[in-house]
């Protein structure tokens, strides 16, 4: 699945046409709460502009109604940032005043080491519609094409399969970030070293089923936790509570543990649970192991359950983790994903392979400042689960191989 890569082409002299994910959150003032996303574009546009290229720069953000201009999700912000992070590096940082579909006087004026932002690509229907017309329109702004955006890749929007289709046969490519992403999510399960142990947390077993049943037979073993696990335990007959449960999903819960077994891989679950009265910071707590009583929530997986996965972790050469243990966001319930993220961290140290993916594992890594010490944290968040399940993207069929 190797992709021909950015450095792989010469751009001096030429405008680059770089697809980037800076989809990112946003104070109520507007201001950026989380720029990871625009840093880890960077480097493509650096390798750009630094061997005599200029790049048009494009990204959604948010979910405008795509009946054009929408001041709240303006580009502005994020404009202001690449002129931080690019400064002295660009020669100039512009935001489109058009419509991203009339943007070509300004494409056209573009001088090398200058950096064009389009406004927001949903701004226009064409874009989540996967329009043709709208991408043949973009395509005449550049002389080669860069999908740096994994987080956007398991989409077919205009501006991630029909326009590198329409730009064809100038060069397509991946970016420095894609291809990081495909390197470690899509290699790193099919090529993986074992013992092998993926980490599921999060609040929905709807939301990773796809993912458990792929692992299910690939890996040696699955610890889950989050309120994902009140599901699996209900499962084995174990009384949670008042946690959050997905009734509904209670006989596939029992499937999944005995297909599992079958195929040889173990999954693990929390015997102890930091529980609380309500869903709310400063609620009572209380810590239960096996049954939780009536009118407890699990919100934490406990220190017993916290080190029976260090210790799973610990003898792993490859590890996956997708989903927090517990509410990270609100204390004292964020210690186990604190302690699974050591443990984490503790296995790199050791030389296994450490991936995280999806968005709230992300967030819970850079709340904690550990998010340098893995082998590589995923930008995507539903792109990496469905990576995670084995998909394949169609956006990425258009980029020329290596």
């Amino acid at each position: 699945m190797a992709k021909k890569t950015i450095d792989q082409l010469d751009v001096r002299g030429k405008k680059i046409f770089i697809r980037a994910d800076f989809n990112v959150p946003q104070h109520d003032d507007g201001s950026i709460s989380d720029d990871r996303r625009i840093r880890a574009t960077i480097p493509t546009i650096e390798s750009v502009l630094q061997r005599g290229g200029s790049v048009v720069v494009a990204s959604h953000l948010g979910r405008p109604e795509g009946k054009g201009h929408e001041p709240a999700y303006s580009m502005n912000a994020v404009a202001q940032r690449l002129r931080e992070l690019l400064a002295g590096i660009a020669g100039k940082v512009q935001l489109c005043s058009e419509l991203p579909s009339q943007a070509h006087a300004q494409a056209a004026a573009l001088k090398a080491g200058e950096v064009l932002l389009l406004e927001n690509l949903r701004f226009e229907k064409g874009e989540k519609k996967g329009d043709a017309q709208f991408a043949a329109a973009m395509a005449k702004y550049a002389d080669a094409y860069c999908n740096d955006a994994f987080g956007a890749s398991h989409r077919n929007d205009a501006s991630m399969l029909a326009l590198p289709l329409a730009m064809k046969p100038k060069p397509c490519v991946a970016g420095f970030l894609l291809a990081k992403e495909l390197k470690f999510l899509g290699e790193t399960l099919e090529q993986a070293r074992k013992p092998f142990v993926a980490i599921l947390g999060g609040a929905k077993v709807s939301d990773k089923l796809p993912a458990l049943e792929h692992m299910i037979g690939k890996v040696d073993s699955i610890i889950v936790g989050g309120a994902m696990a009140y599901t699996f335990l209900l499962a084995q007959g174990v009384a949670v509570g008042a946690s959050r449960v997905e009734k509904d999903l209670v006989d596939t819960a029992k499937g999944i543990l005995d297909l599992a077994k079958s195929r040889g891989t173990k999954i693990l679950l929390p015997l102890d649970h930091n529980c609380g009265r309500e869903f709310k910071a400063g609620t009572e707590k209380k810590l239960f192991t096996g049954a939780i009583a009536d009118g407890w929530m699990g919100l934490d997986i406990g220190p017993h359950s916290a080190k029976l996965f260090a210790a799973e972790i610990a003898n792993a050469k490859t590890v996956i983790w997708n989903g927090p243990m517990g509410v990270f966001e609100m204390p004292p319930f964020d210690a186990g994903t604190l302690a699974v993220a050591h443990a984490v961290i503790q296995a790199n140290t050791s030389g296994a392979t450490t991936v995280a993916g999806g968005g709230d594992t992300a967030a819970a890594l850079e709340i904690f400042g550990l998010s340098t010490q893995l082998s590589h944290v995923s930008t995507g968040g539903g792109a990496s689960l469905e990576m995670l399940e084995g998909k394949k993207f169609e956006s990425l069929v258009p980029l020329d191989e290596a």
